[in-house]
């Protein structure tokens, strides 16, 4: 799709989730990107504005830039195909599904992709979980994880068995389904995906060394103390399977536009296990996908209008015969 002389962009970021400070951040630097390059784009922020705007004043097209729920989770989605106004990112379906840990897992298991094994605890089922039969079914170390926020918010690493009961407390304060994940030791690494379907393609891999290990919300945005290599230094042919797999992956789920993927490589094994996806990725000074594209030579500026020309709509509105 190439975008119209008298296009209007609608940059939509902030929100309502958890998230909304990080989408704050995503948004203004792609709305300075976009202006840089000639396009007529504007902020929006559907937590202070009625979506029904983006009609009333003459938007034309919307590049999501909203992370977590009500904006990744097919929502807004939903509303944009209902006011017939394309958008960045995938559709509806796939992006509900994406959001929902616990729903990605099951289709890459059916997929017969590999996912760290799993128990799902219902939120109003926490204080009565069984914590030594998680024990015994997931192992410990255990990750905690609350189903459905993304940028590790809600995510703990659990070490001892007396920590178990606290962490699913605070994940369930999320006001999601708590996630408990058996923790894969080794490599971290995510791969960003650009396209839809068979035209899909895997930008580099990039290896992630948070200090002690921890790759929290407070290490992913607001320090300068985690290492991102990239190249990323993996054996010969790692890279390349990881890109193979997080593509099937992607395109199982029914995404397009873009994503990023984030695998974990045990230490001992080589496998790599896919932990989830991100449908609307954070584009900030520390976020990923920028800095992979940048390393396939793609510039912050030319991603975001590559992202922008992919914008579309599932269902295109059809002229009604008389």
């Amino acid at each position: 799709m190439s975008l119209q002389a008298d296009s209007k962009v609608a940059v939509l970021m902030g929100g309502r989730s958890a998230e909304r400070e990080v989408s704050l951040m995503s948004g203004q630097g792609v709305l300075k990107a976009l202006r840089s390059r000639g396009v007529d784009a504007h902020a929006f922020d559907p937590s202070e504005r009625d979506l029904g705007e983006l009609k009333q004043n003459g938007f034309t097209y919307c590049f999501i830039a909203l992370h977590g729920r009500f904006g990744e989770d097919g929502t807004v989605q939903g509303a944009l195909e209902l006011l017939g106004i394309p958008y960045t990112g995938s559709g509806v379906m796939a992006s509900s599904i994406s959001i929902d840990k616990t729903m990605t897992k099951r289709v890459w298991l059916a997929e017969g992709i590999p996912t760290p094994k799993y128990q799902l605890v219902p939120r109003d089922r926490v204080a009565q979980q069984d914590v030594q039969a998680l024990i015994a079914q997931l192992g410990l170390p255990m990750m905690v994880k609350a189903a459905s926020e993304g940028s590790s918010i809600g995510v703990y690493k659990v070490t001892r068995a007396q920590d178990l009961p606290q962490a699913l407390a605070m994940a369930a304060q999320c006001q999601a389904d708590v996630l408990c994940e058996q923790f894969i030791q080794g490599d971290e690494v995510t791969c960003p995906i650009l396209g839809e379907g068979d035209a899909a393609t895997a930008l580099p891999v990039i290896r992630i060394v948070a200090p002690e290990g921890n790759y929290d919300y407070q290490n992913k945005y607001f320090t300068d103390d985690t290492q991102y290599l990239v190249p990323c230094g993996l054996p010969a042919g790692e890279e390349q399977a990881i890109q193979t797999l997080v593509i099937k992956a992607y395109q199982v789920l029914g995404c397009k536009g873009w994503g990023r993927i984030d695998v974990m490589i045990d230490a001992q094994t080589r496998k790599p296990y896919l932990l989830e996806i991100n449908t609307s990725p954070g584009m900030t000074g520390h976020s990923l996908v920028p800095m992979s594209a940048k390393a396939a030579g793609i510039t912050y500026e030319d991603l975001c209008l590559r992202l922008l020309g992919s914008a579309g709509l599932e269902h295109p509105p059809q002229e009604m015969s008389a």
